[in-house]
């Protein structure tokens, strides 16, 4: 069953278009990765799917309910964690989760969700004013978990998350799909979204250009893996029966080969043992999401400029 549904939205602010024509679906349960620079219509989608801003035209529905005329229902069952919120600076930690119960009408423990989030039990009484960034971003996201939302929308979660703390938001996720949550994951950090979500859909210039999982956008662009195996001495091997393997290099005690099917490099580790080398040190490189998303707009900007020059629409 489909959780969000957006159906030919556009959303124009004067003569700019933030949103154009935009297609979506999510499941229940699942986490969706919604990826794109900043100013790509991002914030203003999540904005339309949670009545916060009205289509200009095309429909958005969410648990099955119009985000237009049922926005308050759609936010009951939402938690969210916007992109500049802000928090009052005169009450502590636990004062926040303690008024998100209030607003929900929840009863949920505020040290239980501040523990979750990881912020320090000797902050919790603290006022905010005097929060690090990333300790304010942690009890945002505590107050989002208020009430166990049946959809999360994160947008832009690790803005101020030290390595750790983005570790931790990724814990969350996992632990929020473990209970059956859907998780509507949007960023411009690319690899935030790589290890938690099913699929990615990327959006430049309020247009869903590319929409799969990691895995296929991957395949669907030919990237390469790298498999370099560090060895005792390099012998003579062959590669090219293994299919997916595009290229290989050697030095010394080194072997280097290129593969675009995920399957052929543990094929290609295989084959270097059974050539009689010991491999000391196996490193696998794999192109990062960034690489993707570049290879992606590249490749659409290169379209739209040969319509263009092509008198195409």
């Amino acid at each position: 069953m489909s959780v969000i549904n957006l159906d030919g939205v556009t959303k124009a602010y004067g003569g700019t278009t933030a949103v154009d024509d935009l297609d979506l679906a999510v499941e229940s349960g699942e986490a969706y990765g919604f990826l794109g620079p900043n100013g790509a219509g991002k914030s203003t989608t999540i904005n339309v799917m949670l009545g916060y801003a009205t289509a200009t035209a095309g429909s958005a529905t969410v648990f099955g309910l119009d985000a237009e005329r049922e926005s308050t229902e759609i936010r009951e069952r939402t938690g969210i964690l916007p992109e500049g919120y802000a928090l009052y600076d005169r009450l502590t930690g636990r004062e926040h989760l303690e008024l998100a119960n209030d607003l929900q009408g929840a009863d949920e423990d505020p040290d239980a969700l501040l523990e979750r989030v990881g912020l320090d039990p000797e902050d919790r009484d603290r006022r905010v004013g005097g929060y690090s960034t990333g300790m304010t971003q942690r009890t945002a996201l505590g107050m989002a978990l208020v009430g166990d939302p049946d959809l999360l929308v994160l947008d832009e979660p690790s803005s101020g998350l030290d390595p750790n703390g983005m570790a931790d938001l990724r814990g969350i996720v996992r632990d929020e799909l473990d209970r059956g949550t859907t998780v509507f994951f949007s960023s411009h950090i690319l690899d935030q979204v790589e290890g938690v979500c099913d699929r990615v859909g990327i959006l430049r210039d309020g247009q869903l250009i590319a929409e799969d999982t990691v895995a296929g956008l991957r395949q669907s662009l030919g990237a390469e893996s790298h498999v370099t195996v560090h060895v005792d001495e390099v012998r003579p091997v062959e590669f090219d029966d293994i299919e997916g393997v595009t290229g290989r290099s050697t030095d010394d005690r080194t072997v280097r080969v290129r593969c675009r099917d995920p399957t052929a490099k543990a094929d290609v580790i295989r084959r270097v043992e059974s050539a009689g080398m010991a491999a000391e040190d196996v490193t696998v490189t794999d192109p990062s999401l960034e690489d993707l998303f570049a290879a992606y707009t590249d490749r659409e900007a290169a379209r739209s400029e040969a319509a263009v020059a092509e008198g195409r629409p």
